[in-house]
């Protein structure tokens, strides 16, 4: 299947219960659908963890996002709310559900300063396309691919054919801010707008080429032998997601005041810069490489080369 087969889009809101832009659109979507409804295919909705909404927290058991492992969908020893929520919406959604979804769109916020971030799955030529239409409409979105070699994906998205996820803050949990609510629904009518002009064979042609970013792994905050943080994220980083972090710079500092500098011997690209949902998971941020373009128009990822089909006329 390709992005111009694409038979029904679900847009998912509430993966986690305190994230309230995803689940107030899906709120908007359901008493308005005409809203995201196009020609060539179907577009639903749903609540993904309304109990977690219900208690205004990131999930009730543990969190969804992550329970979306294939061996974990068939491990029927696994009872936490979220494992069977999960087999719930694979069964509906996934492949060969009920209502079985093509393109899935996972919407969440964060509490880190990521603007518009469309998370892709891949780095495949289609969604290089569609990384490159996003930003040729919206030149603000960032294109971040998340997924670390062969790791397999546990997301919500990951149990479509295609998906994203997408990524909007700097924003509190439990907050609503009326300009990111309107940037997120702006988006989501490209992506569908897009999927609609690939499944209509006409594809929009443009001559951007896509900014990329790619995680290559997550840094820890400091801490001592019994697991507590022993350092924050520097004033000078805090809010500068996406900037480049430079050699020995400064990236934590003690609660005594103490810096702590960057180490490594290359600029790099933090993300998710002190999330406050990944205090738990022992993520302080997460660090990308910039994806290059060489002359070829190809691009570069460390050895990796990817061909990428744009004009020759591009800047």
């Amino acid at each position: 299947m390709s992005l111009n087969q694409i038979r029904r889009v679900a847009i998912a809101g509430g993966t986690h219960g305190n994230e309230l832009t995803g689940i107030y659109l899906i709120k908007k979507f359901e008493n308005l659908p005409s809203l995201i409804q196009r020609s060539s295919f179907e577009t639903v909705t749903f609540m993904a963890n309304p109990k977690a909404f219900e208690i205004g927290k990131r999930y009730f058991d543990t969190d969804l996002n992550r329970c979306f492992l294939k061996q974990d969908l068939a491990n029927p020893a696994l009872s936490t709310y979220e494992a069977k929520r999960a087999l719930e919406i694979s069964q509906i959604f996934g492949s060969g559900g009920s209502l079985e979804a093509d393109f899935i769109v996972d919407l969440h916020t964060t509490t880190s300063n990521m603007g518009l971030t469309v998370i892709l799955r891949g780095l495949e030529s289609h969604y290089i396309d569609f990384a490159a239409y996003l930003q040729s409409m919206m030149p603000e979105i960032k294109i971040l691919c998340s997924l670390i070699g062969d790791t397999e994906n546990s997301h919500l998205d990951s149990i479509s054919e295609f998906g994203c996820t997408v990524e909007v803050g700097a924003i509190a949990q439990n907050i609503l801010d009326a300009r990111l609510f309107q940037e997120t629904e702006k988006l989501i009518y490209l992506i569908l707008d897009y999927l609609e002009a690939c499944n209509q064979e006409k594809e929009p042609k443009v001559e951007n080429i896509p900014v990329i970013y790619q995680v290559t792994h997550s840094i820890d905050y400091p801490r001592n032998p019994s697991g507590e943080i022993q350092a924050m994220v520097h004033p000078n980083l805090q809010f500068r997601d996406y900037e480049p972090l430079y050699p020995g710079k400064p990236i934590f500092v003690t609660l005594e005041g103490e810096e702590i500098l960057h180490e490594e011997k290359s600029i790099v690209y933090p993300v998710f810069i002190n999330e406050a949902a990944y205090y738990e998971k022992g993520i302080a941020m997460c660090i990308c490489e910039k994806l290059e373009i060489s002359q070829e128009l190809r691009i570069i990822n460390r050895e990796t080369k990817i061909h990428f089909n744009i004009p020759e006329n591009a800047n």
